[in-house]
């Protein structure tokens, strides 16, 4: 990698996921910071409350990635599209939003890449193939 991106943001409620996710994004090391949140509604308050600030100490670092979930307890990964269109305090560059689920249900694909905020979706679980293809697509001028 050239450079890294500065923050990779992981919605997903099951924890096992997550875990296997941050080896998996951590070991191919393209990020400075991995943060990790188990429900949309958490996800939403740190997007809300973090910056573009890199490596200021304590800082909650704007996500450059975001790997969603879709079905998740109390607010969906679909819920939280909707409410993340409605932040008004984004700072100036947009997020690759990254649908990960489980679902074998064709019209989730369908659905997720007619969202304007969404740029793919996988299948789960996390993988190193998945991780370096996204990088490479969506962050070309930071592959070696």
């Amino acid at each position: 990698m050239k450079k890294k991106l500065n923050c990779i943001l992981l919605i997903d409620d099951d924890a096992a996921t997550n875990f296997l996710s941050n080896i998996i994004i951590g070991e191919a090391e393209c990020t400075l910071h991995i943060k990790t949140r188990q429900t949309a509604k958490d996800a939403l308050n740190y997007i809300s409350d973090s910056s573009d600030t890199i490596d200021m100490a304590g800082a909650m670092p704007y996500p450059d990635l975001i790997f969603l979930d879709i079905n998740m307890p109390s607010m969906d990964g679909w819920e939280f599209l909707g409410k993340y269109k409605e932040l008004t305090n984004k700072p100036h560059h947009i997020p690759i939003i990254i649908m990960l689920s489980s679902s074998v249900d064709p019209n989730d694909k369908l659905k997720a890449l007619n969202i304007p905020e969404v740029s793919d979706i996988h299948s789960k679980p996390m993988t190193p193939e998945i991780i370096n293809s996204i990088i490479i697509k969506y962050f070309p001028s930071y592959v070696e």
